[in-house]
C-alpha cells in the first residue's frame, strides 16, 4: 500500500505540472476564473485536461509499475483531481487564505501563484493519491 501510495503520488504530481504549464492554454489560463460561459468553459476545459492526463498516467504506471486500481479508485481520484482543481482555479479560495493568513504583500509580489500550487498538492493531488492507496 505504501508503494501504491508513493506511486500514486509521483505520478500525479507530474501530470498536475503537465496540466497546470505546458498543456494549459493561454485562454484557459486567461479565463478560468471569469464569470460567465467563457469563464466556465475555460475552467471546464482546463479540469479535463487534469482528469485526462492523471488518467493516462495511472494507467501508464499500471502497464510499467505493474499496480493495479481498483475501478472506484482509477475512477473517483481523478475526478477529484478536477473537482477540486476546478474550484481552487476559481482564485478567490487563494485570495481569501492570502487575506485570513496575513500574507497581503506575499500576494502583491507573486504570492498568490506559490499558494495556488500549494493548495493543489495539499487538497488535490495528496488526497487523490491517499483514496488510491486505501481503495485498491
Amino acid at each position: 500500500m505504501t508503494a501504491l501510495f508513493a506511486a500514486a503520488f509521483a505520478l500525479l504530481y507530474v501530470a498536475h505540472h503537465l496540466s497546470d504549464y505546458p498543456f494549459q492554454t493561454d485562454h484557459q489560463a486567461q479565463h478560468k476564473a471569469g464569470h460567465g460561459p467563457i469563464g466556465w468553459r475555460a475552467l471546464a476545459a482546463h479540469a479535463g485536461t487534469h482528469v485526462v492526463t492523471s488518467l493516462v498516467l495511472l494507467m501508464l504506471g499500471e502497464w510499467v509499475l505493474g499496480f493495479h486500481l481498483s475501478p472506484a479508485a482509477a475512477v473517483l481520484a481523478p475526478l477529484w483531481l478536477g473537482v477540486s482543481h476546478a474550484a481552487i482555479d476559481r482564485r478567490w479560495p487563494v485570495a481569501r487564505w492570502m487575506v485570513w493568513a496575513r500574507q497581503e504583500g506575499f500576494a502583491a509580489h507573486g504570492g498568490a501563484a506559490h499558494v495556488d500550487q500549494s493548495a493543489h498538492l495539499a487538497l488535490g493531488v495528496l488526497p487523490a493519491a491517499l483514496l488510491i492507496a486505501g481503495l485498491s
